[in-house]
């Protein structure tokens, strides 16, 4: 086999090496959904519900953007690797366009205010999408080993923790004045720094399978996209992806709000002593969850995280008053990041194997394809988080001229942010549940998946027994006679 890039190494030095681009992804969205629309509403006094709709009208251009980027990476040549080629581009990228998101204009108006930010996210969203789409679909085309990409995913993982860390805490120390618009984009020049950096290191320490490029033209993208839908196993990983990351997403956009009105501690450090103990439960949850699903499986841990965590939510339900005692709430907290880390590092590590379904559904192999849609989703996910957050506020009464006077809220209106804190990511991490149960792929059923892609290819000549057979059509959701069908991922010429 060759490769582009580096040799294939699968030390501990390599896994880091591969997982440094994820301190982007999960750093970049904590300080977004807790920082932007605070930003908007306080700093810049534009009413929550119109603030709420900028991301999700975002998610639309990446209904463009996103398989547009999955497609254009599987069909591009390089010598570095197609995936690793846009790593790099999207490093420079997308480190540009997270700054530009905080920039202020000389405006009272409300629409030119809301028009100019619209633009900076849907230019965000693009960086983004240079970058992620085809790092999601980097993974299967380094390995093949299901055990192997579960360590990867693990570290991947830790990155993401540690870019949530640094970027939920960091930003508390200089961003002292929520309605100081300069110490934001100060904010946002640091961590455009480390984006880059971090995405410049997963380009060097990585590798890439050499294979044929995937000949189809960008108006297929969209039908190839929707094609991958086909497959059982990733419509229901869409419900773990969606339902895992939503839950968060309330977490993150809720915070400040949740500590500032309902708890008023944002002055006496109540946020950041939250943000200490949700991040660093989380990334001591990365190395209890890893070695778990590696001897278990990638389901297992989510049926495992999920509970956990729905029990540190409700469990606020108790404490979420002003004066309430920080104790409590923290130790509540370290179980919503305990349980997060295991349902977030089986999320990702199942995203991997994803491409090896699809591939026996299709005959076609389309990593990129497959990450595209699923980087959509999660982006679809932050943006319905980030406009129904913004809706709920508006619901329950949220004033933001109060807000941008350092003013209290009403009563209700704080009780009824603390519902929306708590009871809405219960729902979230109810439905995760379910779907965890029901998700049909462990590494049983993974390892009869590439062993019937090897027989279809001629690799292998073992019989398939017809307990294969039913796991093949359980997993992929197709009769086993309807199997590797080009058809199915619409044309290829």
């Amino acid at each position: 086999m060759e490769y582009y890039g580096r040799k294939p190494n699968y030390n501990f030095l390599h896994r880091m090496m591969f997982g440094m681009a994820e301190f982007y992804n999960g750093g970049a969205f904590v300080i977004i959904n807790t920082f932007f629309a605070v930003f908007m509403t306080k700093a810049l006094g534009m009413p929550t519900a119109l603030a709420g709709t900028i991301p999700l009208v975002g998610k639309v251009w990446d209904a463009v953007t996103d398989p547009m980027m999955g497609n254009i990476a599987d069909r591009t040549t390089s010598k570095f690797g197609p995936k690793r080629f846009y790593i790099l581009i999207g490093g420079f990228v997308s480190a540009l366009t997270f700054l530009i998101l905080w920039l202020t204009i000389p405006t009272k108006s409300v629409v030119v205010l809301y028009i100019f930010y619209l633009i900076m996210y849907c230019l965000f969203s693009t960086g983004f999408t240079i970058l992620m789409v085809p790092y999601n679909g980097l993974l299967p085309d380094m390995m093949d080993d299901y055990t192997m990409r579960a360590r990867f995913s693990n570290v991947r993982m830790i990155w993401s923790t540690l870019g949530s860390m640094v970027c939920g805490l960091v930003p508390t120390f200089i961003i002292t004045d929520n309605l100081n618009t300069a110490l934001y984009l100060k904010c946002a020049v640091i961590f455009s720094i480390l984006f880059f950096i971090t995405s410049m290191v997963t380009f060097l320490g990585t590798w890439e399978k050499k294979k044929e490029p995937v000949k189809t033209t960008l108006a297929e993208s969209f039908p190839q996209s929707v094609s991958v839908l086909k497959s059982r196993s990733f419509r229901l990983f869409l419900g773990l992806y969606l339902f895992g990351q939503c839950g968060m997403d309330f977490v993150s956009g809720m915070a400040v709000y949740y500590v500032d009105d309902v708890l008023n501690g944002y002055s006496n450090g109540y946020f950041t002593y939250l943000m200490a103990v949700l991040l660093i439960s989380q990334l001591t949850g990365m190395l209890i969850w890893g070695p778990v699903m590696s001897h278990t499986s990638k389901r297992t841990t989510i049926l495992i995280g999920a509970p956990v965590r729905l029990l540190g939510t409700l469990g606020l339900l108790a404490f979420s008053y002003e004066g309430a005692n920080i104790v409590p709430i923290l130790a509540m907290t370290a179980l919503i990041g305990i349980g997060n880390a295991a349902t977030l590092t089986s999320i990702f590590a199942i995203m991997a194997d994803m491409a090896e379904v699809d591939e026996l559904i299709t005959s076609v192999r389309r990593p990129g394809i497959v990450s595209g849609m699923a980087t959509f989703v999660r982006k679809i996910s932050s943006g319905v988080s980030a406009a129904v957050i913004g809706f709920l506020l508006s619901a329950v009464g949220y004033d933001e001229v109060l807000a941008n006077q350092g003013a209290r809220q009403s009563v209700a209106t704080q009780h009824g942010i603390s519902m929306i804190y708590i009871m809405v990511p219960a729902i979230l991490i109810t439905l995760l549940f379910v779907v965890a149960v029901i998700f049909p792929l462990t590494g049983k059923e993974f390892a009869i998946v590439q062993k019937e892609i090897a027989r279809r290819k001629g690799e292998v000549t073992s019989v398939i027994t017809e307990e294969e057979k039913k796991i093949c059509e359980k997993v992929t959701g197709f009769k086993y006679e309807n199997l590797w069908n080009p058809e199915h991922a619409s044309r290829f010429s």
